[in-house]
């Protein structure tokens, strides 16, 4: 025999109620004396009785076989259906199953095991295959049992073939599948084939169900078939324990108490107990046996028809113990390829176990559902198959014509699948988490489809005693939902609580209860999160306001605690204000949750809003508020703080380019306003005071820190240098490596004639971070004024205070003011940083250096335009305007620059002017076309008359230079004209340079490189030749 591990009894399993290893109700009744196995190998045997004409079972030519259900009936029949390539297409051939797809499987969601079909191979070495051809069961060992196969004699018309020893391994046929998913040993099976052979000799089309199978087995069966005396009586005990089952303790046809052929029946059953009875041919008993069998089975109209194994809950057992069998040995979680072949066998044994298609799918249903439980729930497509099976049941359950037994199995059924999903769904907080929350949605309709097939109200008790009263619930989707979710928030709070429920009694004074009331709002909210995150967006599909049922009822279990808190204080203190504030953060969470899910809600959730009772925290939350205002305060300050010590000035992000210091600024200064403003209480003018006070003077001190840092000055260049002088102008900027490698030669800016790089440096990217975030402050700040100007719950002031005496417009004009300062020095810096730092190298390194013709302005032209891109990519809209001005500014300054300080490397002729006339066009163009009308063109002409005038000076002769520069010295000094022997004095260089300076026109004559300027200025300030 074939020993494994699970071998418990169905009796038992009745009187313990649960399926073994699971908490699922049996739902087919109590069957006593017949543990599993003797189940399953009777099962088997009728199974191949009733597929004995199928290929696979029969001999060489197969039985002819006549079911009642094989003509006529195909509906549902999946894949097995009679089709090609089911294996049992032809008679008279032993095939193999070799369908490539299942019907069934594809009806039910279930993915083929994608093996091929040859993947079941026996391997036929030996004489006999049904001594050697199927593998045996996991871990059964060799396969034969008892008495091996040298044992069997083999008759011609049990189907097995000799074959040579060097024949491959060949696919199994359904018989074997079926003898391996029944765990049948090969002796038993050979000897099941052989009592069939010789039962039914000559009588080719007898039906299935006209056999008394186990009577046929003691008739036919000796003890010479079994290894020892001891196996045949267990194997004749099974036999004789069945017959009792199906004629005495569950007959299909009612059994009179008093029947004469019941109580020899009886007899004979209580006399194999102790010892075997005697089956030969003269044995008065197996006379007795016989008639008293035949007679009991045989009781119906129809003498036919034998009744022996129909009776419920034989049939149901045994026939679930064939459905059973569809499943993997090998992973219990699959279901084989091969379902459609086998269902359509099992379909054979109908008229034998009294089954019919509603009570087909009943079971179906029910061992799909039973399966997924049982292997660990690790195959949610089994439960989806399950939920699949219960449409069919469904429509077979509103059929008028329904036997009482039937519906008497249906409600069993249902019960048992909705009382183990319900037991989830009333406490899905404890069974699901994130990783497996989805089961839900294939737990949820089942349990629904359940509810609405059995039809009727189902009363639900609440709480384990039954003072606590029951709960009696319609019948519909929309409530058991309710239910569900109220149900499992309820519990899953209540173990929140548990742990702090001892200590809140105990510790009504000091800080303890405030904590445990803190962790307990944090936790209520983190559960209220979760529910909308993990399982209202699957409960809402069948309930709308699923998240909104949940808010709800976390609304009042917190409630209920926060009052049991406040009862009895006298005093409000700092920990009790802590609590009233946390729970009326909370009271919004919940009621925003409530409020999203009002959308939807039929009576625009009225009804959700009627059952949240506020917590009343309002006149407690009054006498604080000037404490709670201290703490914002706070709270917005050490927020500057930390601005301070880490911010990098880097964009928040694309969408928000400015600094991310400033919008957590902001964010808590407007979340402050505005729950200053939800509190329900009158505000008076002098309460909004402090707060704006307060606020101001850290927006004061933000606008400071954001354009004034105290860094060290660039030192490039000699000391005394216009350049350095201008370059001053950028001082609040960090020379980093990166700007110090532009400065002194680095990368070079132009990787090409035409592929230039833009030069902007990190440095003054970070600027313009900077300018975005004041004037992103100086855009919050209106908001916030106007948050506190306009809003309608502002009371008259009891005191006058300086904003009515100045007339002030706005409760942030000193900031307000100090932010366009800011502005504007900021817009300055990143202006001179980005045309004398980031663009030295294409400006004041290489512009007209050497030979004017061949340095030109376009190069640097070209950088510029990207920059200029750049900074407008970067800058807000608000920001471009000044920023473009500021650098048109500098880029003039630097063309002033290098055309009187160049130095050394540049010279200059007369006929350079033009060229120079003409890059100066090109630059002013730039800033008039760029940015769609930023700088008018009026404003970019007025900048650049300085700049012009020079290149007016350069176009002049030498000589009305020389006589206009010493007439100009001579009025700017005061000395009149110039005497013999006089010479005139060094002019100062002031830096604010233009045509009629003496200083700007020098330097243009020292730049000019002709004979008679070597002369002048070697003659009146002994400057030497340019070399």
């Amino acid at each position: 025999m074939v020993h494994h591990s699970r071998r418990e009894s169905f009796s038992d399993m009745a009187n313990s109620v649960v399926c073994p290893d699971t908490d699922l109700l049996w739902p087919f009744g109590k069957l006593d004396g017949l543990d599993r196995d003797e189940i399953r190998e009777t099962a088997y045997e009728i199974f191949f009785a009733a597929c004995r004409s199928s290929p696979g079972f029969g001999g060489r030519t197969a039985l002819t076989f006549y079911s009642k259900h094989n003509g006529g009936d195909n509906q549902g029949e999946g894949a097995g259906g009679g089709g090609s390539g089911s294996g049992f297409g032809s008679l008279g051939r032993k095939e193999v199953v070799t369908t490539p797809t299942s019907r069934v499987k594809r009806a039910l969601g279930l993915k083929m095991l994608k093996r091929s079909p040859s993947r079941r191979m026996s391997t036929t070495i030996g004489t006999a295959l049904g001594a050697k051809s199927a593998p045996s069961s996991p871990g059964n060992g060799s396969v034969g049992g008892g008495g091996g196969g040298s044992s069997l004699h083999i008759s011609q018309g049990a189907g097995f073939l000799t074959v040579p020893p060097s024949r491959p391994r060949r696919p199994l046929t359904s018989a074997e599948i079926m003898r391996q998913q029944m765990r049948v040993t090969e002796q038993g099976d050979t000897r099941l084939r052989k009592t069939l052979t010789r039962t039914l000799v000559g009588q080719t089309g007898r039906g299935a169900e006209t056999i008394i199978l186990p009577l046929e087995l003691l008739r036919h069966v000796k003890t010479s078939e079994f290894g020892d005396a001891h196996e045949y009586q267990i194997w004749q005990r099974r036999q004789l324990k069945v017959l009792e089952a199906g004629l005495l303790l569950h007959p299909s046809i009612p059994l009179d108490k008093t029947n004469n052929f019941a109580m020899r029946l009886r007899e004979i059953i209580r006399q194999s107990e102790t010892k075997p009875i005697d089956t030969g041919k003269s044995s008065e008993t197996m006379s007795t046996l016989c008639n008293a069998v035949v007679s009991l089975a045989c009781r119906n109209a129809n003498q036919d028809v034998c009744h022996w194994s129909d009776g419920y809950p034989l049939n149901v057992h045994l026939y679930v113990a064939l459905l059973q069998s569809i499943f993997d040995i090998r992973d219990e979680t699959l279901v084989l390829d091969e379902i459609d072949e086998l269902l359509e066998l099992m379909k054979k044994t109908w008229s034998m176990l009294g089954i019919t298609r509603p009570v087909h799918n009943l079971c179906f249903t029910w061992v799909l559902f039973h399966q997924y439980i049982v292997t660990s729930q690790m195959e949610p497509d089994l439960l989806g198959a399950s939920h699949a099976m219960l449409a069919e049941v469904a429509n077979d359950a509103k059929k008028s014509d329904r036997e009482a037994l039937y519906v008497k199995l249906l409600t069993s059924t249902l019960a048992s699948m909705q009382g183990w999903t319900e037991k989830r769904l009333l406490s899905y907080h404890d069974y699901f988490q994130r990783g497996n929350v989805g089961l839900i949605e294939n737990l949820l309709p089942l349990a629904l489809s359940s509810s609405k097939i059995v039809g009727e109200d189902v009363t639900i008790s609440q709480g384990s005693s039954q003072e606590k009263g029951d709960v009696k619930l319609v019948d519909s989707s929309g409530d058991r939902v309710d239910y569900y979710i109220r149900a499992s928030i309820k519990n899953s709070f209540s173990k929140v609580i548990e742990n702090m429920k001892t200590k809140t009694a105990v510790t009504e004074e000091g800080e303890e209860a405030a904590k445990m009331l803190l962790e307990l709002a944090k936790e209520t909210e983190e559960l209220a999160l979760r529910e909308r995150e993990c399982f209202s967006p699957i409960l809402k599909r069948w309930y709308s306001v699923a998240a909104g049922v949940a808010s709800v009822s976390l609304h009042q279990c917190y409630g209920s605690i926060l009052m049991q808190y406040l009862s009895g204080r006298s005093t409000i203190t700092k920990e009790t204000v802590e609590v009233l504030q946390t729970a009326g953060k909370l009271e919004k969470v919940l009621v925003q949750m409530v409020a999203e899910e009002s959308e939807e809600c039929e009576d625009g959730g009225k009804g959700l809003v009627r059952e949240m009772v506020p917590y009343e925290v309002d006149s407690i939350i009054l006498r604080l508020l000037k404490q709670w205002t201290e703490e914002k305060l706070k709270a917005v300050h050490e927020c500057l703080s930390r601005a301070k010590e880490a911010e990098t000035w880097n964009p928040k992000s694309k969408s928000e380019p400015y600094a991310q210091s400033a919008g957590e600024l902001m964010k808590l200064a407007k979340d402050a306003i505005d729950e200053f403003f939800d509190i329900p209480i009158g505000i008076t003018e002098d309460l909004v005071h402090d707060l704006a006070e307060g606020l101001e003077q850290l927006f004061q001190e933000y606008t400071a820190f954001s354009y004034i840092p105290t860094l060290p000055p660039l030192t490039r260049c000699n000391r005394d240098s216009k350049f350095v002088k201008l370059w001053k102008k950028a001082t609040p900027c960090t020379a980093s490596g990166e700007d110090l490698n532009n400065l002194s030669g680095g990368a070079p800016v132009i990787a090409d004639g035409n592929h230039p790089r833009p030069s902007t440096s990190r440095g003054t990217q970070r600027l313009y971070i900077r300018l975005n975030t004041l004037h992103f402050l100086s855009t919050q700040l209106h908001s916030l004024n106007k948050a506190l100007s306009l809003n309608p719950k502002v009371l008259p002031a009891a005191r006058k205070r300086y904003r009515e005496r100045t007339n002030s417009s706005s409760y942030f004009d000193f900031t307000q003011a100090g932010i366009e300062t800011a502005c504007q020095h900021v817009s300055e810096v990143a202006a001179y940083r980005l045309i004398f730092l980031d663009s030295y190298s294409v400006f004041y390194e290489s512009l007209y250096t050497g030979d004017v013709a061949n340095a030109r302005i376009k190069p640097a032209l070209r950088i510029l335009k990207q920059n200029l891109t750049l900074m407008t990519a970067i800058l807000a809209d608000r920001a471009q305007a000044l920023a473009m001005r500021e650098v048109m500014k500098a880029s003039f300054e630097v063309v002033l620059t290098v055309l009187l300080a160049g130095g050394h490397s540049r010279v200059f002729y007369r006929s350079d002017h033009e060229l120079i006339e003409e890059d100066f066009e090109s630059l002013k163009k730039v800033y008039c076309t760029c940015g769609e009308g930023l700088i008018p063109e009026e404003v970019v002409d007025r900048e650049a008359e300085t700049v012009e005038g020079v290149i007016q000076l350069m176009s002049q002769p030498t000589e009305q230079l020389m006589e206009d520069f010493s007439i100009v010295t001579c009025e700017s000094s005061g000395m009149g004209l110039v005497g013999a022997g006089q010479k005139l004095p060094m002019p100062p260089t002031t830096g604010r340079w233009n045509r009629s300076d003496p200083n700007t026109i020098l330097r243009v004559l020292c730049y000019r490189d002709d004979r008679v300027a070597n002369q002048f200025l070697k003659k009146s300030f002994q400057l030497g030749k340019r070399r």
